[in-house]
């Protein structure tokens, strides 16, 4: 949380492919078009990450989706693997990203966080199958499981709208 005239405003970590960032493993972004992320983008409470890129993955990349059976919380305890299409273990970079992710978010007081679902990474209510067979399954991704774990509130791109909600509660509140 921060200070501006008049009371404290909550910082969002939010996935830079919504902001147009073009960082997906494919080379594109995943551009969300909303007057809310205009305004808060204008506010300066927007934190832009990466956490694939920040892990020092390239773009473009082959897709990864973490392994079948496995859950974000087994690839944090080392139980779990996060693999690329070709077959390559990925699970160090994941975990890397996801815990740089985390420190990103302490560094600048964000306790909400805005993450692409999907993502082996940002996915917060659904990811991949493991399968590369386009298939998703209620899940987390690893930096979602990391932020959750550490007491920030992540929402998904579609969830907006109650991402708006909480941080109106939180800055009412004056938490």
């Amino acid at each position: 949380m921060f200070q501006f005239p008049g009371g404290y405003v909550e910082k969002v970590l939010i996935s830079s492919c919504l902001m147009g960032a073009r960082v997906r493993y494919d080379g594109k972004s995943k551009t969300l078009e909303n007057q809310l992320l205009a305004t808060w983008r204008a506010e300066g409470r927007l934190i832009s990450l990466c956490p694939e890129m920040a892990a020092g993955l390239p773009t473009p990349r082959a897709p990864a989706e973490i392994a079948p059976g496995a859950t974000a919380q087994a690839v944090l305890r080392g139980r779990g693997a996060v693999y690329d299409k070709d077959g390559l273990d990925m699970t160090a970079d994941f975990v890397n990203g996801a815990n740089l992710a985390l420190e990103v978010a302490k560094e600048n007081g964000c306790r909400f966080a805005l993450l692409t679902d999907g993502s082996p990474s940002c996915g917060s209510s659904r990811v991949y199958s493991g399968d590369f067979n386009g298939q998703t399954h209620q899940g987390e991704g690893v930096v979602a499981a990391r932020l959750r774990a550490a007491g920030v509130r992540v929402f998904a791109q579609h969830q907006l709208n109650d991402l708006a909600r909480a941080l109106e509660e939180a800055e009412n509140s004056g938490q």
